[in-house]
């Protein structure tokens, strides 16, 4: 507890240090970004853009739906520098200022930028860190591995996570600080203070267990695994954003017709803390708090967790994710809320019984995380999981099936789990980081 009261008071400081203001602005009058029927976009064509996208599938209840998603052609680096010293592994790490963290700063990644950042488009000051993941040596990597962002709001979005191990003497910038892995175990049961890019990092790295009995073989997961990709399919189509159906597009904002997803917001930003002291941006901003909940349950006298197949509008291959997830959970208990789900009905019976009215199973973990305040404005989801006994019988359909810890480690290192899942599992594992 020592140690994450002095990370705190160090973020604090940190705060009263940094000057920042964020104000809301009409989309239409964002300096430097260009609002059209068919899109939004940055007048040097990098950063990103806003495109309107009708997705068709027949995993989901309503076969077709318009939505706006941020395109972004290019893969950022998420990278973390380690050490190791007498404290054990540590890790460097930033209180970074985003305009849409809810709380100003957070613990970022050594390096979070995007390739237009780093290249320096916005003619700002250079990314500090940068060249330990330009110019990696191979007997450095503990990790790299490239995974994907929120399939629900980004269209084909993937960034480079890296871990590299230096022995180089660093004496951190005023805004950085080392990290142990006990500090990063205290941290991450403190809402929104480590943020997700550094979750996402840290969820690469999570150890096998030394025993490990699962429930069922590798190759069986597989064969699940393709049957559900041979028989779902989803298809997208970019469209303009003044065609998208049941969303308001005028040159204030965008939002859904129902007010119950998300919008796309204009903010103006003047800072202290960045590369540039100025700049203005389109962002996501969510309308209700989100939750992604794992049930898990000894099977084998192993921890087992309840995994769903899942296809987003956003990634290009189908992939694996946590028992629940939704970007609104109370509205998501209501009959006419807006999910196109067809595990609709299964996923509110898990939301009441397991996650809201839970009355008989054990909560292992119940925090809230931010998702990432470049792109999402004041962005959380609560993160649980909860702990059925061995003897309950969990109601289940062909789209589920239970993972033991080894298995998961496996898939997120093949890039098959999304990142609301690897966030709650790494929240929950982090003191078995490398």
């Amino acid at each position: 507890m020592k140690n994450k009261k002095k990370i705190e008071h160090w973020l604090n400081i940190r705060k009263k240090k940094l000057y920042f203001t964020v104000k809301e602005k009409n989309i239409s009058k964002l300096k430097k970004w260009i609002l059209n029927s068919r899109k939004i976009y940055h007048i040097s064509g990098k950063f990103f853009q806003i495109l309107g996208v009708r997705i068709t599938s027949n995993f989901h209840k309503k076969r077709e739906w318009d939505q706006p998603l941020i395109y972004q052609n290019e893969k950022g680096i998420l990278g973390i520098l380690s050490r190791k010293s007498k404290k054990g592994v540590e890790y460097l790490l930033q209180a970074k200022m985003e305009p849409g963290n809810i709380n100003k700063l957070q613990l970022s990644p050594t390096v979070q930028a995007t390739k237009s950042n780093y290249s320096r488009v916005h003619k700002g000051k250079k990314v500090k860190y940068l060249n330990f993941f330009k110019n990696i040596k191979k007997n450095q990597i503990i990790l790299n591995s490239l995974q994907s962002e929120q399939g629900g709001r980004y269209l084909f979005k993937y960034n480079h996570n890296i871990i590299i191990n230096t022995d180089k003497r660093i004496d951190p910038n005023p805004n950085y600080i080392w990290v142990n892995k006990f500090d990063l175990n205290e941290i991450v049961n403190k809402n929104n203070l480590l943020n997700m890019d550094s979750i996402s990092v840290f969820s690469c790295a999570i150890r096998n267990n030394l025993y490990d009995f699962p429930n069922h073989s590798i190759k069986k997961i597989y064969f699940w695994f393709n049957k559900l990709k041979k028989k779902n399919y989803l298809k997208r189509k970019v469209i303009s954003l003044s065609k998208l159906n049941n969303w308001n597009y005028n040159k204030k904002n965008i939002f859904h017709k129902s007010k119950k997803i998300y919008s796309i917001i204009g903010l103006k930003v003047k800072t202290s803390a960045r590369e540039i002291s100025e700049w203005e941006q389109p962002i996501i901003k969510e309308m209700s708090l989100g939750l992604s909940g794992f049930i898990v349950k000894k099977i084998n006298f192993t921890y087992h967790y309840l995994v769903r197949f899942s296809l987003k509008p956003g990634l290009k291959k189908p992939g694996l994710t946590c028992t629940v997830q939704t970007s609104d959970f109370k509205s998501v208990l209501k009959k006419n809320n807006y999910t196109n789900l067809k595990d609709n009905l299964l996923m509110k019976y898990y939301l009441k019984r397991y996650f809201i009215d839970n009355k008989k199973s054990r909560i292992l973990y119940n925090k809230i995380q931010s998702d990432e305040g470049g792109r999402f404005f004041h962005s959380q989801r609560k993160n649980i999981i909860v702990e059925v006994e061995e003897s309950e019988k969990i109601r289940l359909n062909p789209n589920y099936i239970w993972l033991s810890h080894n298995q998961i480690v496996h898939f997120i290192q093949k890039g098959i789990f999304n990142i609301e899942a690897r966030i709650l599992f790494a929240s929950f594992n982090l003191k078995n980081i490398l």
